[in-house]
């Protein structure tokens, strides 16, 4: 089994990336704990998706995209490229605003010179995976998770404020008005990640198991895919659900002055609690805006390579998706309202890789005895359904 763990970690820093904390700490701040339960339903469907994309890279030896360019006609080909260029897109725009937030945070940087050295280390951490070191990646993508739990861990202590029963009320399905709908489609889009998706299905092939002997014992390999995934996604759910209590916590500790924008949580921290809770708060965000921007490349090469058979050197893919996330913040856009706006844009995109995913992994004669279950089918079917249903009613939800 060894072999096989380790993907879903690289996979998981998707879920705790800049827009996670911008939309959590949001979401908390504003609403308490009245949406944990999106983050926890939102989290069970990635488990489940993730462990499905891991089950077709292995099965067939392809990732997600190659299998699109390869069955499905080239119009259709090149219009879910284009989209999931716009994913990728807003997805690098998050992970660059947070990682800027954080430069600006721990050392006063300015916008472009944060912004150029969270390219520089995303292209190294990229250069481990490119000479084979693909174990040291996953090591530092779970370093990663971990330390950004620690600095979120720790803030939830020394703010307090916290409430079990409202923790517990949270599990309960609900919301409060047309901006908590638009808060819970953004948590959905950072929890259910569609670059994730496809990176997942690249990254579990060549680990020394072919697709061939994966279908000779697949019982293994499920066992292996699934613990993999409910042990990463399983750190992601509790420090997603970790930011919302902070989120809510510190609300409560400034009397809802406060309503989630990042800046001023750093601010709030280092006032009211000291220095410490403010180094633990942008350590993790820096933390996690670099690790995820260096998954978010690698999720981009995939994307490519897959859909069009074209290849563009990192640096260069690098340079052209920095370009907005430097733009905004050279013109002062508000940054955390656009973290979380960024989620949303990326929540329209779940549907699309859910569909793909469903579609291919039923297919008996491709995926062999690796095929979903029929209830599989169904239940991951309906999950995408409800998210589509959520992406269409969002519109009508911000103009109507």
């Amino acid at each position: 089994m060894a072999p096989i763990l380790g993907p879903a970690f690289v996979a998981a820093i998707a879920y705790v990336d800049p827009g996670n904390v911008a939309t959590n700490l949001t979401a908390g701040a504003t609403y308490g704990y009245l949406l944990v339960w999106v983050v926890v339903v939102a989290s069970l469907v990635a488990i489940l998706v993730q462990f499905q994309a891991a089950k077709l890279g292995t099965a067939t030896g392809k990732s997600l995209p190659q299998l699109c360019r390869e069955r499905l006609p080239r119009w259709g080909t090149r219009l879910l490229w284009v989209q999931a260029e716009v994913v990728v897109l807003a997805t690098d725009l998050a992970e660059f605003v947070g990682a800027a937030i954080g430069m600006r945070l721990l050392f006063g940087m300015p916008v472009a010179m944060s912004a150029a050295v969270t390219a520089v280390v995303s292209l190294l951490l990229l250069e481990l995976r490119r000479q084979g070191r693909t174990r040291r990646f996953e090591l530092m993508s779970a370093a990663a998770l971990l330390l950004v739990g620690a600095g979120i861990g720790y803030d939830i202590l020394v703010v307090g404020n916290q409430s079990a029963a409202g923790l517990a009320g949270g599990l309960l399905p609900g919301f409060h008005g047309a901006d908590s709908l638009v808060l819970a489609m953004g948590i959905v889009g950072a929890t259910v990640m569609p670059h994730a998706v496809y990176l997942h299905s690249a990254l579990v092939q060549g680990r020394g198991l072919s697709a061939e002997a994966a279908r000779r014992d697949p019982g293994l390999v499920r066992r292996a895919l699934r613990l993999d995934c409910v042990l990463a996604l399983g750190i992601a759910t509790v420090v997603n659900v970790s930011m919302i209590a902070l989120g809510a916590g510190l609300g409560a500790a400034t009397g809802g002055s406060w309503t989630g924008d990042l800046v001023a949580a750093h601010g709030e921290l280092a006032g009211r609690i000291g220095g410490l809770a403010a180094l633990a708060f942008a350590v993790a965000l820096l933390s996690s805006g670099i690790s995820s921007s260096g998954v978010g490349t690698l999720a981009g090469d995939v994307v490519m390579h897959g859909f069009l058979g074209w290849r563009v050197p990192a640096h260069v893919r690098r340079i052209v998706t920095m370009a907005p996330a430097v733009l905004a913040l050279t013109l002062g856009v508000p940054l955390t309202g656009l973290l979380v706006a960024s989620q949303v844009v990326i929540s329209l995109g779940v549907p699309v890789a859910l569909f793909l995913l469903v579609w291919f992994c039923r297919d008996r004669s491709l995926m062999g005895p690796l095929v979903n279950a029929p209830l599989t089918t169904r239940i991951a079917g309906a999950t995408g359904a409800l998210v589509a249903a959520l992406g269409v009613c969002l519109p009508f939800t911000l103009f109507f």
